[in-house]
């Protein structure tokens, strides 16, 4: 990144990671306040089959899902704010090249450049991925 534009970038990236960090806060709680008010055992009470039994085992992956999305999420921010408060935001942990400034508008939490993510996707085991 440029020096002269470097400090008013970070400064913006670095509060859509604030705005971000407090938004996946709030939804981690109102999953976890939506799932305290639907038990599992509230569902499994009224289990009539193995359907509704199975169905209520979705409905708690589901939302045991959508909080570990948001808590890696919030996890990738936090380090990114670390980077920012280190001095090393805004370069690749892989090659130690720039990131592009268009890639970290666009995912201010980027660790990796594009090349460097492109080779970790195509190289990494991904946990949401397909399988057979």
């Amino acid at each position: 990144m440029q020096k002269a534009a470097e400090a008013r970038q970070i400064e913006a990236l670095g509060e859509q990671l604030r705005a971000r960090r407090t938004a996946l806060r709030e939804e981690i709680r109102q999953t976890l306040l939506k799932s305290d008010s639907e038990h599992y055992v509230q569902i499994a009470d009224s289990v009539r089959d193995l359907e509704d039994e199975s169905f209520a085992d979705l409905m708690v992956d589901v939302s045991l899902a959508e909080i570990d999305r948001d808590l890696e999420e919030l996890r990738t921010i936090e380090a990114a704010q670390l980077r920012m408060a280190d001095g090393s935001y805004g370069t690749c942990g892989v090659c130690e090249r720039p990131i592009d400034i268009r890639r970290l508008e666009a995912t201010p939490h980027a660790p990796r450049c594009i090349d460097c993510q492109t080779l970790y996707e195509r190289t990494h085991f991904q946990k949401f991925g397909h399988t057979l």
